[in-house]
């Protein structure tokens, strides 16, 4: 045996090994609460996650509904393509939309544009309003420090937030999904992936993504570090110049916060190769929320944030 194909066998065996783990977790999930809920927007992550759901549970469907936190920010292809995987898969989609809550003054715009941190009183409520006691979420440990820190199952208080002095140890595959009435649990199968894991995953098993996530021309325009691109969110400012570049986009969230890559990586292989060659999360990368302050995360998910 070459040491190409051992490394080739090695990688296949570690790629096997996490979807045991996230399979394992889903069924465990469903034996163990009686109303979970999947967090889908349409991006990779997430998209990865109902692609492991679904295979979980073949040849039934998946017996969990899919919940999406609009911003209202969002790419159009993001959306399409969360419509398109809904309607192929004959799933129910429940959609907590930020608008509606500036609309009747539970919200209010903030200065800097952003809707990302919007987010967590509309998640809230839908938790709460659907009784839904688990939530898949699609967050992974190598993303961001708060992240971390979390547990695969994560336990939240009844007002949706998260203490990690509460957090349990997960020993030996166990998970305790104990919690009170009122409270729930956050689920994150994903957590021992890293960015490069899910895209050699993305490749094994050929899983459809928004176009976003591929090379493309696009207007952008420089912000704080970043390429934004013009959308409801607004931009460019004055002095903000516009540039057609070959971008995409390595994570999706509020358009107002991500921004793009400058990349020919066009195919799931160069996409693959590229991320391999990188020194930077892609939170780190293209996510201005996570730049408001060193503890940005943490701040948002004890509120009860993802």
């Amino acid at each position: 045996m070459t040491i190409a194909q051992s490394a080739a066998d090695a990688a296949r065996d570690h790629l096997a090994a996490l979807e045991s783990e996230a399979v394992h977790i889903f069924r465990e999930v469903a034996g163990e609460f009686d109303r979970p809920v999947i967090l889908f927007s349409g991006g990779k992550d997430s998209t990865l996650l109902l692609h492991l759901a679904i295979k979980a549970f073949h040849p039934a469907p998946v017996p969990f509904p899919l919940l999406h936190v609009d911003t209202g920010h969002n790419f159009d292809e993001v959306l399409r393509f969360r419509d398109h995987v809904v309607e192929k898969y004959g799933l129910r989609l429940i959609v907590a939309r930020v608008q509606d809550y500036l609309d009747d003054g539970r919200l209010t715009e903030r200065p800097d544009g952003t809707r990302n941190p919007l987010q967590t009183q509309p998640l809230l409520d839908a938790i709460a309003d659907n009784r839904f006691d688990a939530v898949f979420g699609g967050g992974r440990r190598d993303e961001e420090r708060a992240r971390a820190k979390e547990r695969i199952f994560s336990l939240r208080n009844a007002f949706g937030q998260w203490d990690p002095r509460r957090q349990r140890p997960e020993l030996w595959n166990l998970y305790n999904g104990r919690h009170r009435a009122g409270e729930h649990v956050r689920v994150f199968p994903l957590s021992n992936w890293t960015e490069a894991d899910v895209w050699n995953y993305i490749a094994r098993e050929r899983v459809e993504l928004p176009s976003i996530y591929y090379a493309h021309t696009r207007p952008v325009f420089r912000r704080d570090g970043m390429w934004l691109t013009e959308g409801p969110w607004g931009g460019p400012r004055e002095g903000e110049e516009v540039h057609e570049l070959t971008v995409r986009y390595r994570t999706v969230g509020d358009g107002s916060c991500t921004g793009a890559v400058e990349s020919d990586a066009a195919t799931v292989e160069e996409v693959v190769a590229e991320v391999l060659a990188s020194r930077l999360t892609e939170r780190g990368a293209t996510r201005a929320d996570d730049r408001l302050s060193e503890a940005a995360m943490e701040d948002r998910k004890r509120e009860g944030y993802f």
